[in-house]
């Protein structure tokens, strides 16, 4: 049941009552009775989820929603005051234990995604000589079961390799210092990743792929990441980069993942246990 679609037609993007519940606490940045405020805090929530399920562009959403410019400058408080790192933080927690694992993960997988600049985003793009594709490189890392660890943005033509540093600290920095792992494809060949990787107490493992072999092939670990990537293309908004500012990049990401995380998350509950 959503309670607060009852002046419209609900979307499919909509949070639920159970989803709201969870994630309001993190988003109130104010009291509801402050008197700045003119749109109910779900809504906007709600405008945002369908934003960057449907790829749409602010002044493009829906009439029956608050108005784009309302939604546009919450959604930068929100990612400003870190809400959505926070949401898929203890998101994360929450889902290892419910899975029987321990609440901080010991290894990790790093991979990027090029993602195809536009007019907003060319100002900051790179050439990605490998994918022939001008854009933004996204840097992504999960734990073994897929969920958010870490993100960092970069210009296409950044190497993958130049990126170790940066995520290991974020996993780290997330984690409480808990990941001793890290898987990476052959990208992150390399002594200088290595390196950096132990500086900061990680032990970077290339998985490769053996010359022998042709075609697709499952590699062990690597197949946890590339899922995500293609957990995340659901969100239309993330297909390409439609945004102007790198931070505003990252927070769509993160709107995505807390999106799919909730989604796990109550359908992990509604399952009974199998006996």
């Amino acid at each position: 049941m959503n309670t607060s679609t009852q002046s419209r037609t609900p979307y499919p993007s909509d949070v639920t009552d159970a989803e709201w519940a969870f994630v309001a606490p993190y988003l109130t940045l104010m009291t509801e009775a402050a008197p700045q405020r003119h749109y109910e805090l779900r809504e906007l929530f709600n405008a945002l989820r369908w934003l960057v399920r449907a790829g749409a562009t602010w002044r493009m959403l829906p009439h029956d929603f608050p108005r784009w410019e309302a939604v546009y400058q919450q959604t930068q408080r929100w990612i400003k005051a870190g809400c959505f790192a926070a949401i898929v933080e203890d998101l994360r927690l929450v889902l290892r234990l419910a899975q029987g694992r321990n609440p901080q993960p010991s290894a990790a997988i790093f991979d990027s995604q090029t993602l195809q600049s536009t007019p907003e985003s060319g100002h900051r793009a790179g050439y990605d000589g490998h994918k022939r594709k001008k854009g933004s490189k996204v840097h992504l890392a999960v734990d073994t079961l897929g969920q958010f660890l870490a993100l960092c943005v970069t210009p296409a033509n950044e190497q993958d390799r130049a990126q170790v540093a940066t995520l290991a600290k974020a996993v780290q920095d997330a984690t409480g210092q808990h990941v001793e792992l890290v898987y990476a494809d052959e990208g992150y060949t390399g002594d200088l990743p290595a390196a950096a990787a132990a500086d900061e107490g990680i032990e970077l493992h290339v998985v490769k792929l053996s010359e022998a072999k042709h075609g697709f092939v499952l590699l062990p670990r690597r197949w946890v990441v590339e899922r995500s990537f293609a957990w995340k293309t659901r969100f239309r908004r993330l297909v390409r980069d439609y945004e102007r500012l790198v931070e505003t990049v990252v927070g769509v990401h993160l709107v995505a993942f807390s999106c799919l995380m909730l989604q796990q998350l109550f359908t992990l509950i509604a399952t009974p246990p199998s006996t």
